[in-house]
């Protein structure tokens, strides 16, 4: 990714790329597969997937320091369909499910990633940078969401056919979609050959 630019580069199931940029580092890390009819999209198989998405993250995780265990992705696909499925209660303004509550919990009481500042003024992570630690962190960051300002702006994309969650940190809070590269391009040609139709029809 270049420095100028934040989120993630994502690939939809028709092959287009698109860059994706959620607002938080929970959110992020929804896009990694979820319950359900998002199982398509998983992304968590093994370890070594896990720790491959960390280095793209916002986190910035250095991929030759990250050590991931035999037992993190299978924690990680756990706590992130805790967090689908409570972020989709935010957005619906619905009871928070209790086992969700308390597998989010668990993992933002365990130790977190630690950051620290290196010479150039730049942040870096204190060892041992873990696959647990940064699920911790990942645990952390939705704790803070979910309970501060901004949990209301919290948003689905407005495509009837995109799952994708943001938070609306737009200056006029009418952000729709996940990606106007990707959705609200979509949306825009269809909105424009339906005029082209309606003009059609509308001729003598």
């Amino acid at each position: 990714m270049s420095e100028a630019a934040t989120g993630l580069v994502l690939q939809a199931l028709d092959g287009a790329r698109f860059r994706f940029d959620p607002g938080a580092l929970c959110l992020e890390f929804l896009t990694t597969g979820g319950p359900g009819p998002l199982s398509r999209h998983e992304a968590l198989h093994s370890p070594r997937e896990l720790a491959d998405w960390l280095a793209l993250s916002r986190l910035g995780l250095d991929p030759g320091e990250i050590r991931t265990g035999p037992g993190d992705a299978v924690a990680g696909r756990r706590l992130r369909d805790a967090l689908w499925r409570l972020t989709r209660a935010v957005i619906e303004d619905a009871p928070l499910p209790a086992g969700d509550l308390a597998e989010v919990n668990r993992a933002a009481a365990r130790p977190a990633l630690v950051p620290r500042l290196t010479p150039d003024r730049t942040r870096a992570w204190a060892p041992p940078v873990t696959g647990a630690r940064a699920l911790s962190s990942i645990a952390r960051d939705a704790v803070e969401l979910l309970t501060g300002p901004d949990a209301g702006r919290i948003r689905e994309c407005g495509a009837g056919d995109c799952p994708l969650v943001f938070v609306d940190l737009s200056r006029s809070g009418r952000r729709r979609w996940c990606s106007m590269e990707r959705c609200g391009n979509r949306h825009k040609v269809r909105a424009l050959r339906a005029r082209r139709d309606r003009t059609e029809e509308e001729k003598p």
